[in-house]
């Protein structure tokens, strides 16, 4: 049975004063049975860690590389020690941004691996990838490139992110959604075998907000949800969480 996660990920948002919202999602957190994760920028990940109750607290991302000349990067280990427990990695504005491949993703996952975090790797295409028709494609493509062997329940959680949808206000319909994540569990069910496969939870993430999170946690194979700007308040991240324990 795989436990429910509500993830949010705030960007380059967030000061001190933002961690109060932490307290009011702490509430909802200890509620129900799903997990709840957030994960902001690096500079909050220490005093966030020390602040929540209840919340899992993730990094953003992380370097391929235990140490060494890399200025303005950040080591999975250096994550872990400041009181992380998940990284975020692959996410569509690292791999647009900076130009991050599948290759560049493996390395990091790995590298999470090795210092004990879950690595929440996201997937997903472009609307050009999508109105050509491409998007099973491209998310097989990413898949098989960017997770490494060894993969488990316990140590990777996949997001679907179709890049068109985040901070658009448009969101697939649930077929499209249910289609992506149906395939996704096949692809994982095979190349890691049907127990594995079927152990590692599916996000959706892509303008997920409270008024529409209870169909989209509806959909098959949908465990749950990686939010960007509607983790940033309390007000707006609760409601999903709440749903997220609804959908059971």
């Amino acid at each position: 049975m795989r436990t429910k996660l509500a993830a949010g990920n705030w960007k380059m948002n967030g000061t001190r004063a933002q961690l109060q919202e932490l307290t009011a999602m702490s509430e909802a957190a200890t509620k129900g049975a799903a997990e709840v994760l957030i994960c902001p920028p690096a500079t909050l990940v220490c005093a966030a860690a020390e602040a929540a109750e209840g919340i899992a607290i993730g990094g953003q991302d992380c370097h391929a590389a235990a140490s060494g000349a890399h200025t303005g990067d950040i080591a999975a280990d250096m994550l872990k020690d400041a009181g992380a427990s998940h990284v975020i990695l692959g996410h569509s504005e690292r791999r647009a941004d900076h130009d991050e491949h599948n290759d560049d993703v493996r390395a990091k996952t790995k590298a999470a691996w090795d210092a004990g975090l879950v690595a929440v790797v996201c997937v997903g295409e472009t609307l050009d990838e999508r109105e050509a028709q491409n998007t099973l494609d491209i998310i097989g493509g990413q898949l098989a490139g960017s997770i490494p062997d060894g993969a488990t329940g316990h140590n990777l959680v996949v997001a679907y992110e179709p890049v068109w949808a985040i901070g658009t206000g448009k969101v697939p319909t649930t077929d499209q959604i249910g289609e992506v994540h149906d395939f996704m569990r096949a692809r994982l069910e095979r190349r890691f075998g049907e127990g594995v496969g079927r152990s590692v939870r599916l996000l959706y993430g892509g303008s997920v907000k409270g008024s529409n999170a209870a169909e989209i946690f509806a959909v098959s194979n949908v465990d749950g949800a990686l939010v960007g700007g509607a983790s940033l308040k309390a007000s707006d991240f609760v409601p999903i969480i709440e749903a997220l324990n609804a959908a059971g």
